[in-house]
């Protein structure tokens, strides 16, 4: 009995998210782990078929959970240089050492290597130019920067 290959995972470059970090907010250990609030005040989305900012009022919201893991829930709205808005939302994992955990969080310098970050973002608009993004699957990789966080997406196909 003969199977058909497994069809094979492909992806394109959506862009680069870049965010600064605003002030946190820990609100401490809670009954589903260690949680703190991040507003995202400013940043960029740059790819090759999308340019927009970071409106301000954006929030990160982290849980820490009993293996080390920091699981974010971010939502924020981006504004495209042709004045169109997206509401992007994603939730995502950080893994590290604790070591290299708690050079992330005094906003110390880490090599790529050293940790995990990962997230899955989603789109929303109603605009017709970027339509496209209501409908696509896409994957963010991760790299954490002094005061800022860097995530390059890509569309699966």
């Amino acid at each position: 009995m003969t199977t058909a290959a497994e069809p094979a995972l492909s992806s394109r470059l959506l862009g680069t998210l870049t965010l600064d970090m605003g002030p946190a907010y820990d609100l401490g250990a809670t009954p589903t782990g260690w949680r703190r609030m991040r507003v995202l005040p400013s940043g960029t989305l740059i790819g090759p078929r999308i340019y927009a900012k970071v409106l301000p009022g954006g929030l990160d919201a982290f849980l820490r959970k009993g293996d080390n893991s920091m699981h974010t829930d971010a939502r924020l709205t981006l504004e495209t240089d042709d004045g169109a808005l997206i509401y992007l939302a994603y939730r995502g994992v950080r893994y590290a050492s604790p070591e290299v955990m708690l050079r992330i969080e005094a906003n110390q310098p880490v090599q790529d290597d050293e940790y995990y970050l990962r997230n899955v973002p989603t789109f929303e608009t109603a605009s017709p130019t970027y339509d496209w993004l209501n409908r696509l699957i896409a994957v963010g990789v991760g790299r954490r920067l002094p005061n800022a966080v860097a995530y390059t997406f890509h569309e699966i196909l």
